[in-house]
């Protein structure tokens, strides 16, 4: 009997759910970013299928009944991406993941690890498959800013895994408050990286000429 496919709707849970079902080498917090990265990005042949294709290498799983395969697709492309269509207006700026985790070397790690992959991400999905793109002033500042805030991110990971450096409890601490810090920065980056890119690409649309539909 087939499955009955997720809704457009889907949740969260049920997104990552599928990813795992489907053995999605992509975790969840960077697929969030990878997409906010692609409805921003100015490549104008940017597409979501494109996107969830590139989760999988460029292939789509195999799938057993072609409902499993809408209910993946409704998920990931009508459900998450829809949603994160949203962080486009002013007023409504994306969030990284939050997690909490304890004030140890593990918990380091994990953390720095997770905003490393969620900036890889969001940088993945606004260049696409291009090497360069034409930015605005304001977005390249915000890339230079979410460069520097992924060194430090993994910079804190290589340290934290790295036991012949010694760490006091009060060091972790210290680290783990100023990575808390650095995604307040980052989400403030990220979202002027949206606004920035979005406005440039309306403004583009705006100047391209319509053709005079044909009649019959």
């Amino acid at each position: 009997m087939a499955k009955r496919p997720v809704p457009p709707t889907a949740t969260e849970e049920e997104v990552r759910a599928l990813l795992e079902r489907y053995r999605c080498p992509v975790p969840f917090h960077e697929v969030r970013t990878r997409f906010l990265g692609n409805i921003a990005s100015p490549i104008m042949g940017a597409s979501p299928m494109k996107e969830v294709e590139s989760l999988w290498g460029g292939e789509l799983p195999e799938f057993e009944t072609i409902d499993a395969a809408n209910e993946l697709i409704g998920a990931l492309v009508m459900g998450l991406w829809n949603r994160l269509t949203r962080h486009q207006e002013r007023g409504n700026p994306f969030r990284l993941t939050r997690l909490d985790v304890p004030a140890t070397r593990e918990g380091l790690a994990v953390l720095a690890l997770m905003r490393r992959q969620e900036l890889d991400g969001f940088i993945d999905g606004l260049f696409g498959q291009e090497t360069a793109i034409d930015l605005s002033e304001r977005a390249t500042r915000g890339l230079d800013a979410l460069g520097e805030i992924r060194a430090l991110m993994a910079a804190v990971f290589e340290l934290a895994n790295d036991e012949t450096k010694p760490a006091t409890s009060l060091d972790v601490q210290a680290t783990l408050r100023n990575l808390r810090e650095m995604t307040k920065i980052a989400e403030h980056e990220i979202h002027a990286v949206v606004l920035a890119c979005t406005r440039a690409r309306r403004q583009l649309l705006e100047t391209l000429p319509t053709s005079k539909p044909t009649l019959h």
